[in-house]
């Protein structure tokens, strides 16, 4: 079993900057990847951005490539989702997960969600 937990999700302002974690314990394995996903009210979750642990591979969904860096910090066991010039259409509730076979997916284990509210 793998367990996420995600947080720094609050209310912002439109082009606010904001950054959130995941922190990953339990059966993690030497390789593996983290998602972050969202979801808005009334719409499917969607991808927003992928890491390989290690760091040295990313993916991003293109309506956040350039505001949005995923990152790693494996001393701590987390994964970073610094999001910078956030739009109301951000808001969402984010969700990490954890896979073992590509940035694409699929993923195994989901964390319980941290809300962003961005006003305009």
């Amino acid at each position: 079993q793998v367990q996420l937990v995600e947080s720094g999700g609050r209310l912002v302002q439109a082009g606010d900057s904001l950054r959130l974690s995941c922190a990953a314990s339990g059966r993690t394995t030497s390789a593996y990847y983290i998602g972050w996903f969202r979801q808005a009210p009334g719409k499917e979750r969607e991808f927003v951005a992928s890491i390989i642990w290690s760091g040295y591979s990313t993916y991003y969904v293109d309506s956040v490539k350039g505001r949005f860096t995923i990152s790693t910090d494996t001393a701590k066991n987390t994964v970073y989702l610094q999001m910078n010039n956030l739009q109301v259409e951000d808001t969402a509730v984010y969700y990490c997960a954890y896979g073992q076979r590509a940035l694409r997916g699929p993923y195994d284990y989901w964390g319980q969600g941290t809300q962003v509210t961005v006003s305009s």
